[in-house]
């Protein structure tokens, strides 16, 4: 089977995030995700892209695959998104462990970039 990838990249300015939420939406209606799963990842998203606010490129890149959604965004600067306990307030790890069953740091050339999955349930086996 293969998956297939949509890959978004977009200025990392605030005014481009929308986009990336809109990109989202679209793929999230086409699989029947539910409102909750949906809200999760973009709150996931959102979360790692308020980390940048620069003219250069942030890629975001959405799969597929047996019912799992992956979501690889990127490149940040390593210090950015190694965050351990902080003060005990909200930050990105919380954050991401709240809205995601997975999410892993890779170290690549070009920097750090973030992989998130989310199990997408059927409005059927959600109850709605």
């Amino acid at each position: 089977m293969t998956t297939e990838e949509i890959r978004l990249v977009i200025p990392a300015e605030e005014d481009f995030r929308p986009i990336a939420h809109l990109v989202t939406g679209g793929l999230a209606m086409r699989l029947d995700v539910t409102y909750d799963d949906l809200d999760d990842l973009q709150l996931g998203i959102e979360a790692l892209l308020t980390l940048r606010d620069d003219s250069g490129d942030l890629v975001v890149s959405l799969s597929v695959d047996d019912g799992v959604l992956h979501a690889s965004l990127g490149p940040f600067a390593p210090e950015k998104v190694h965050v351990g306990d902080s003060d005990g307030g909200l930050d990105l790890r919380r954050v991401l462990e709240t809205v995601c069953d997975t999410h892993e740091v890779e170290e690549r050339d070009e920097g750090a970039w973030v992989e998130l999955t989310k199990r997408i349930a059927s409005p059927a086996e959600a109850g709605g």
